[in-house]
């Protein structure tokens, strides 16, 4: 006897939560990336809005705090996805470096040659401490310098993933939340105790970014081997590295550092609360303390940086309304991240890096070409906006296409090489 089947129901052109949460996401990104370029060039060409809204919201801070939410929301679900601490980090050494060693590489060529910024003075006098600072993507935490302005977030990044490794190996998965709320409480009290640079005016710099790196290393060597002891232990050193570097040597201070380190875990919350009912019940109210937090630590501590008075009150409105408006932005988007998302947005977020690494390049070549914008009628001005824009955006093109995707290709190929780490908590 012959049993009839159905045919297979027809394809849907209706795209899978996943594609929809990644074109979201993407679109915060390349938003973000546009916004810090926006800021970076209100100096050269729209100083009018610099004098009159900068006092008030930080464009780039905002922008970057978008970066660090989308960070915290999917950098460790795609460790604890994927399982494997080995091919993670293949996938995130080929996603930042390659990139990174062309913006630095050019920025250093820009900065000898003159085009409109020099080497700081500490790079230049210690070329060798400098590069094995920013080897270790940890220089803006080593008290050192950056050869490109925008390096200084991807050491919170580089700091993030270690405590991320550190978290998983350990085993205390799903602890966003907690650890959100932990860098919030801790922000106010650290930055009250510490005052920045702690350990580097204490030991010199030199000294502490050979011990940075030479635990970096070893922690490495050990997460990556095959011991599960070892492994423990490795994820220990990383983690105190992290929150050494964040409470006691920022360049910013331990509270800033801090309160973007619990508003990148606060993504991380927030993506685990998306698919926990019970645990938005449980925690839901909780997670809103974090911007609250650090919005009272920022009016409540400053910038610490000896600035006059009227320059501390501007700080403490930019920085906390900054903040305000990159949760209000993500809390936007995660709210719309069902609905369809336009191509070119998604596209500006896949070579979002590229536009932040590369556009203050292109900026110092614009600032060289204008010198004075008070020279300039704010029509000249627009006009050179929409080009310092459009030359941005061709840069990134091609950065992502004959850098980054290739390199990202290659991490992915070796990381699918290696063997998934079973029992990697045992």
């Amino acid at each position: 006897m012959q049993v009839a089947t159905l045919p297979p129901p027809p394809p849907t052109t209706r795209p899978t939560p996943r594609r929809t949460r990644q074109s979201w996401l993407d679109a915060l990104r390349g938003f973000a990336a546009l916004v810090v370029v926006f800021e970076h060039s209100l100096d050269p060409l729209l100083p009018e809005i610099r004098g009159v809204i900068s006092p008030w919201f930080d464009f780039g801070q905002y922008g970057v705090l978008v970066f660090f939410l989308v960070s915290g929301y999917v950098v460790p679900i795609s460790l604890e996805r994927r399982g494997d601490v080995r091919a993670f980090w293949i996938t995130r050494v080929f996603r930042l470096y390659p990139l990174w060693a062309l913006a630095a590489a050019a920025g250093a060529a820009f900065a000898v040659a003159g085009v409109y910024t020099t080497l700081p003075g500490q790079i230049a006098d210690r070329p060798w401490t400098a590069a094995l600072a920013h080897l270790t993507m940890l220089q803006d935490l080593l008290q050192v310098p950056g050869v490109v302005n925008v390096f200084w977030t991807l050491s919170y990044e580089m700091a993030f993933y270690l405590l991320v490794t550190a978290m998983f190996v350990l085993g205390a998965r799903g602890t966003g939340t907690r650890a959100s709320l932990a860098f919030a409480v801790g922000a106010p009290i650290a930055g009250a105790l510490v005052p920045a640079g702690l350990l580097s005016r204490g030991l010199g710099v030199e000294a502490v970014v050979a011990v940075a790196a030479t635990v970096l290393a070893g922690g490495f060597a050990a997460v990556l081997a095959g011991r599960p002891e070892v492994r423990r232990h490795g994820a220990v050193a990383l983690a105190v590295l992290a929150v050494a570097l964040l409470a006691l040597n920022s360049r910013v201070g331990a509270w800033q550092s801090l309160a973007i380190m619990a508003t990148m875990f606060g993504g991380t919350a927030l993506h685990h609360m998306e698919r926990s009912a019970a645990l938005r019940a449980r925690w839901g109210w909780a997670i809103f303390l974090v911007p609250v937090l650090a919005v009272a630590t920022a009016v409540w501590l400053g910038p610490g940086w000896g600035m006059p008075e009227a320059d501390q009150q501007a700080f403490k409105w930019s920085w906390s309304t900054a903040m305000i408006g990159a949760w209000l932005t993500f809390a936007a988007g995660l709210a719309l991240r069902r609905r369809a998302i336009p191509p070119v947005l998604a596209w500006l977020g896949l070579v979002s890096y590229s536009i932040y690494l590369l556009h203050p390049l292109v900026l110092q070549v614009v600032r060289r070409i204008t010198v004075d914008p008070s020279a300039m009628t704010l029509g000249v001005r627009l006009a050179w906006e929409a080009a310092l824009f459009a030359a941005v955006v061709a840069c990134a093109a091609l950065g992502h296409r004959f850098v980054e995707r290739p390199a990202q290709l290659l991490g992915r190929r070796l990381a699918a090489e290696r063997p998934v780490e079973m029992a990697q908590n045992r």
